[in-house]
């Protein structure tokens, strides 16, 4: 699955992970061996009805047993039989238990029939429509199973340790189709109506249970002869073959890459509307948001929707042959599903690309270790197991396997992964089965690795100091552990034990192309400071730290400016160029100025210009703003949004000009003409050099709001962000609260929900009472993103009427993840709201101050700079 908390673990400050009323889970007690699963529904679209009866087959393992729990929620309990014989039974509305009338013999199978019914569910399985609001809305139903909401559409066993075979037997209208796991063994046409027959002949757990049923255009491929399908709404076929066209050659990768052929007998990919995730692995039917089809325009620079399709088809092997035993245990499938987004993207872009991708999932679970919480990746204390899909199963798990495979190397990685496919292939695992397959294969223990990075919270923190002492021909690099107080040992420091490369480069300058040559050391870094000395030939160009940057960490580089620019321009690794060009935005000067502005030019990996940008935009000079006003005509779409997101923090005349004209004229990339939008309103709502583009901007945003609807609302959205920056705008707020609406487009309306935190701040007591009106409506909404949207834009304000909201969000949602988030808002809340206003003020001035003194520092760095040429 892709989306989208307490636990003290380290010496650190980080919030904890466990949230009040988190307590230890563990699977229940089996009562015996679950064999099949077989559901006979019929769907009543118009009502939102599912009616029918759930059979389970149960070989038990022992005697005696005279009482069956299932989870069942919200659902209409009608009858339970074994056999013909009707069973007494209980029903809470969270779990059916069943007294059998004659107790169990173990290796006896029974057959349990449970009749029921699910009236307009809120979970489990949806049903999509139009309505008054949004009348062109496709009819479509679909399911969604992980992590426990299978309950909500049929009685089972609940959690994944428990796999079976499956069959669902579906009646629907006669116009639509219906997709589910395995074979299409039977359809029958009754009247009006048609009867669908899936059977799943492999095992799987309930929650790959699957269901998808709407009037769809198909599209027919196939790999090795196994039928490969794609479904999506009437008229987007084009869409469909541009986003999932890749599926075979995936199939054909993963295949080989796993050791394992693909296991299940096809596989179907679902494009449903509203869907609540990015995408849903079931068992060779995996369901997909409708929002990641891709038109023309947008296939340009969006990679997203391609590696969203390889992330679900890699939990075919992970997570659907492999099948986790415990929650707890869910990195193992979530972090190989997101590595396997890298491993496509250097199949099919290159190791740079690879590399940059690497450092981007790095770089989303840092984020959340730093703003949210850090915690081990494997835990089984939590309130509900939804709460464990974040970043650092998914973006920290990919790294964690990208580590492994840097420790083992190629060949014994690759061994030992197909050792553990083809070990547990249609079994449960855990995290010990993948550290035994390791030690099995290659004889190595990775033990350590695990300890530090997947059963405890948190990463090192490297500060890196290097110089040269020509007298001596040594190179002295000191290394601290900065995430650990000084003085520090104990066990439970947080100090890491790592083996790391440190490279030493030359530069050869003789022929056209410069010649490159690292020499790297390898040193033990376990303590909170060591310094290490090189005996070498001659002074290095540069010094490249964990030479690949394969290792998951921050790093602080504290090197000589020379040493940083040779860095720059010559180190082979993109990552260890990105981490130069910050050490150098940190300098601060001119010469630093110059180096990215040569770099934004001369750099020929995209991902690095793109970096670069956003590192010269932090430094405070005029000779940096114009450095970015060159690269708007970058021929890479990612290069130029990354620079007008940059100039939208250089707020001057000059980055205020450049930008409208992007915004007027357009870009060929969506992404990029948005990010001009937004940009363009952050310049705008402030004063610059004495003026405000206010009220003219906002015109323009209004035009662009009328005039500009496309690829999911990408644009639009781009103006109504923009607009959020008008904090003290009452004509803003207007058009921002009219994109509120019912009926606005989903993707836009949610847009303009999150931005009325944002736009809050600063607004009047009587334009904040009317967001808050707003919101406390939509927070009643029931859909799963508006809910997460209304959390967003109430987390961003700044007044105790937005926790009152938050708390009754909290409290009467369905949904967990909601529940969660809503909490941590109410948080931050607290927080905004306590701020010191004095300490507000005196930031205030010191901005003031830091903007008067930039054009003085200016002047001065140019007159320098003029004395020493």
């Amino acid at each position: 699955m892709l989306n989208a908390h307490r636990l003290d673990t380290d010496n650190n400050s980080h919030k904890s992970f466990e949230l009040p009323g988190a307590r230890p889970h563990y699977n229940p007690d089996r009562p015996g061996q679950v064999e099949h699963i077989a559901l006979d529904l019929a769907l009543d679209l118009d009502n939102q009805v599912c009616e029918g009866t759930c059979t389970v087959q149960i070989n038990p393992v022992r005697d005696g047993v005279k009482r069956l729990t299932l989870d069942a929620v919200s659902l209409q309990i009608q009858a339970v039989t074994v056999g013909t014989v009707p069973q007494d039974f209980d029903y809470d509305g969270e779990q059916l238990h069943i007294r059998l009338q004659q107790p169990t013999q173990a290796g006896e199978v029974l057959t349990l029939q449970i009749a029921y019914r699910a009236e307009q569910p809120q979970r489990g399985i949806y049903f999509i429509g139009p309505d008054q609001h949004y009348p062109n809305r496709p009819i479509q139903v679909w399911t969604q199973g992980e992590d426990e909401d299978s309950r909500f559409w049929f009685p089972c066993f609940d959690y994944p340790g428990q796999l079976a075979t499956s069959e669902i037997r579906v009646r629907v209208p006669q116009q639509y189709q219906t997709i589910s796991n395995g074979e299409l063994v039977e359809t029958v046409e009754e009247g009006a109506f048609k009867i669908y027959h899936w059977v799943q002949k492999q095992i799987h757990p309930t929650y790959l249970m699957a269901l998808a049923v709407g009037d769809f255009d198909v599209i027919q491929d196939q790999w090795q002869g196994i039928p490969v399908t794609y479904y999506v709404e009437k008229g987007r076929k084009d869409e469909a073959q541009r986003t999932m066209g890749k599926t075979p050659q995936m199939i054909e990768f993963f295949s080989e890459k796993y050791g394992y052929t693909y296991a299940f007998p096809k596989y179907a990919q679902v494009c449903a509307a509203d869907f609540i995730f990015g995408g849903m692995e079931n068992t060779s039917c995996t369901i997909l948001t409708d929002r990641c089809l891709l038109d023309e325009r947008a296939a340009l620079d969006n990679r997203n929707s391609e590696s969203l399709v390889a992330h679900e088809l890699a939990h075919q092997w992970f997570g659907d042959l492999l099948v986790i035993n415990h929650w707890s245990h869910a990195w193992v499938k979530e972090g190989m599903a997101t590595y396997s987004e890298v491993m496509w993207t250097e199949r099919e872009y290159g190791d740079q690309e690879a590399a940059y991708y690497r450092l981007e999932a790095m770089r989303s679970y840092l984020s959340e270790d730093r703003s949210r919480y850090r915690r081990p990746m494997v835990t089984h204390v939590y309130r509900e197991a939804i709460e464990l899909y974040d970043r650092h199963i998914y973006e920290k798990g990919a790294c964690v396997y990208h580590m492994i495979r840097t420790e083992l190397g190629d060949d014994l990685f690759w061994r030992a992964i197909h050792t553990f496919v083809q070990t547990h292939a249609h079994q449960t695992v855990e995290t010990i089965d993948l550290i035994r397959a390791i030690e099995r294969t290659t004889g190595r223990n990775l033990r350590s690795l695990f300890d530090q990075y997947v059963f405890r919270g948190g990463h090192p923190d490297y500060k890196v100091a290097y110089s040269w002492d020509g007298d001596s021909n040594l190179a002295k690099i000191t290394i601290t552990q900065t995430q650990v107080k000084d003085g520090d040992t104990s066990s439970t420091s947080g100090l890491f034990d790592l083996r790391i490369p440190i490279g030493f480069g030359y530069v050869e300058s003789s022929g056209e192309q410069p010649q490159v040559e690292v020499t790297p050391f390898t040193v033990r870094v376990h303590e909170r400071e060591q310094s290490f000395f090189f005996p070498l030939a001659k002074k290095p160009d540069f010094v490249s730290f964990d030479v690949g940057n394969h290792r998951l960490k921050t790093v602080n580089l504290e090197y000589p400016l020379a040493e940083l620019k040779a860095q720059l321009q010559y180190d082979p690794d993109p990552l260890s160029r990105i981490e130069a060009a910050g050490a150098i935005a940190k300098k601060g000067s001119l010469e630093a100025v110059n180096a990215l502005t040569t770099a934004l030019k001369a750099e020929p990996f995209w991902g690095v210009r793109a970096e670069v940008a956003e590192q010269l935009a932090s430094i405070k000079l005029d000779q940096a703003a114009a450095g970015l006003l060159a690269a708007l005509q970058d021929p890479e779409a990612n290069v130029r949004r990354a620079v007008v997101e940059a100039l939208g923090d250089v707020k001057t005349a000059e980055s205020y000009e450049a930008l409208r004209a992007v915004v007027e004229q357009g870009d060929p990339s969506y992404y990029v003409e948005a990010a001009a939008i937004r940009a363009l309103g952050k310049v705008g709502a402030a004063d610059v050099e004495g003026k405000t583009q206010g009220p003219a901007t906002v015109t323009l945003l209004e035009s662009i709001l009328k005039e500009r609807s496309g690829w999911n609302e990408v644009v639009r959205s781009g103006a109504i962000g923009a607009l959020s920056h008008f904090k003290t705008s009452e004509a803003a707020l207007n058009l921002i609260l009219q994109y509120t609406e019912l009926g606005v487009p989903q993707a836009l309306r949610l847009a303009a929900v999150r931005a009325l935190g944002p736009i809050s701040t600063s607004q009047s007591k009587a334009n904040l009472e009317r967001i808050l009106d707003r919101l406390e409506v939509i927070s009643r909404e029931p859909f799963f993103l508006t809910q997460v949207s209304v959390l967003i834009a109430l987390g961003a304000m700044e007044t105790p009427r937005a926790m009152t909201v938050l708390q009754s969000l909290a409290d009467h949602t369905a949904d967990g993840r909601v529940r969660q988030r809503a909490e941590e808002a109410v948080q931050r809340v607290q927080k905004n709201i306590g701020k010191d206003q004095a300490v507000q003020k005196l930031q205030q001035e010191i901005d003031e101050l830091k903007k008067n003194n930039q054009e003085l520092k200016s002047r001065l760095e140019a007159l320098e700079a003029k004395a020493k040429s």
